[in-house]
């Protein structure tokens, strides 16, 4: 009967695709029996170390409170919470048992030591351009650490994204292992820059755009997108109007990656994290060939996906609301000067600023809300910062003193509702 032929074709097709998906997720060519040929060196220890600040290790796999590199923070994402790992060479919770075909594997094809596909909250999408010499340094650093021994919590995933199978079929829609190649038509300072922000740093992970499934949308590299679950919008790298920076001198891109303060702006929110435990650490060297990289991304990037908000038409000059012009007055002209013109070297200016008049306001309402602070780096130590205001404006006054900023000395952005307040002010993890 008909049916029963269709139902066959129906189910040799999924056959043909669980065949696809276990090749694709389980045979990956790593002779994980490989044993270490000689114990590290201290030269290898200490390119790990460095190597694990590039990466911004500790950032996730150390609970606040906790031992370093000891796991058990929990990273939360749409489909529930993955526990980052214990990275202490400890023999039962730890890496103590790991061999470095096993790190790599891990690194490279986003598979545990005992063969389970590793969720994704771990970024091998962007490890996968590490190369095995640096793999195996990270692993040598981890290994000499004080071992701990603290189990990882068990990941709290709504079904069906907690188990094996689903991980398998998302992995082969959207990830394959790749590794970094050169492109000989760059300096070589490119080509580290490039190696260093594509992988080990994985700044797309922030700065893309997600899917429903929380994989990176094809869209230009770096392209921004808003980080999921913590209300901050990681703008584009690429467009000079959001954080691209092609028209920055070389020094001064430097000088934010360093000391997370620069004349053009500052890093706050989870950039200021980065700036924090990672970049601030990177040698001269290496952060001239980041900048290198950086600033060649493209500048007219297509269109932004429909779900950012695009930029309006400018508006119509208009006096200030009088009592909105108050609000600015009596909370903000100290710091940010009468015009909107700033203390050079303290507090920045609004008058031009693009991260005022970037098309996404969510990083106003955060910055509005729970208050905004540089990194304290080795280079700016004792950063200014402003206070929060979340108990002191309510929605429509937050909204109503956004819209003055961006709509005033020059400025030409769109307005900002009492909604998008909210929605900032929400927490989306409840």
């Amino acid at each position: 009967m008909k049916w029963r032929r269709v139902a066959a074709g129906v189910a040799a097709g999924v056959c043909v695709f669980a065949g696809i998906v276990w090749i694709d997720n389980f045979r990956d060519g790593v002779d994980v029996s490989e044993a270490r040929i000689a114990p590290a060196t201290a030269e290898q220890v200490a390119r790990g170390a460095y190597l694990a600040r590039a990466g911004n290790c500790a950032a996730c796999h150390t609970a606040r409170g906790g031992q370093p590199y000891a796991g058990g923070r929990g990273i939360e994402t749409p489909f529930g919470t993955v526990f980052a790992s214990n990275l202490t060479p400890d023999a039962t919770h730890g890496l103590g048992q790991w061999s470095p075909a096993q790190f790599w594997r891990a690194l490279h094809h986003g598979r545990s030591r005992d063969g389970r596909l590793l969720y994704p909250a771990f970024p091998y999408t962007s490890t996968t351009l590490v190369t095995r010499a640096d793999s195996d340094a990270l692993l040598a650093y981890l290994q000499s650490l004080p071992p701990v021994a603290q189990a990882t919590p068990p990941h709290t995933l709504r079904w069906p994204f907690s188990t094996q199978a689903a991980l398998a079929v998302w992995r082969t829609l959207y990830f394959s292992p790749g590794a970094f190649q050169p492109d000989p038509a760059k300096p070589a300072a490119w080509n580290r820059g490039a190696y260093l922000v594509r992988g080990l740093g994985h700044c797309a992970a922030c700065h893309s755009e997600r899917n429903a499934l929380g994989a990176m949308q094809d869209a230009p590299d770096l392209a921004g997108g808003l980080i999921p679950m913590q209300n901050w919008y990681a703008p584009s790298l690429a467009l000079s109007a959001e954080a691209g920076v092609a028209h920055w001198p070389d020094a001064e891109v430097v000088r934010l990656l360093k000391t997370g303060i620069a004349a053009q702006g500052s890093a706050t929110g989870p950039m200021a994290e980065v700036v924090l435990g990672s970049t601030q650490y990177l040698n001269d060297t290496d952060l001239t060939a980041m900048a290198a990289y950086l600033k060649t991304l493209a500048t007219d990037a297509p269109a932004a996906p429909a779900t950012r908000r695009p930029l309006p038409p400018p508006p119509p000059a208009q006096p200030p609301d009088a009592a909105t012009a108050k609000l600015y007055e009596h909370h903000c002209a100290d710091c940010h000067g009468a015009r909107g013109e700033g203390i050079p070297g303290a507090y920045p200016a609004l008058a031009g600023n693009r991260a005022v008049t970037m098309a996404s306001p969510v990083n106003l309402v955060q910055i509005v809300l729970h208050g905004g602070f540089a990194p304290a780096t080795q280079g700016n130590p004792r950063p200014f910062g402003m206070p929060p205001f979340m108990l002191v404006l309510n929605e429509h006054e937050i909204a109503a003193l956004l819209t003055h900023i961006r709509t005033q000395w020059g400025n030409q952005a769109g307005a900002v509702s009492e909604l998008d307040v909210l929605r900032v002010r929400a927490d989306p993890r409840r």
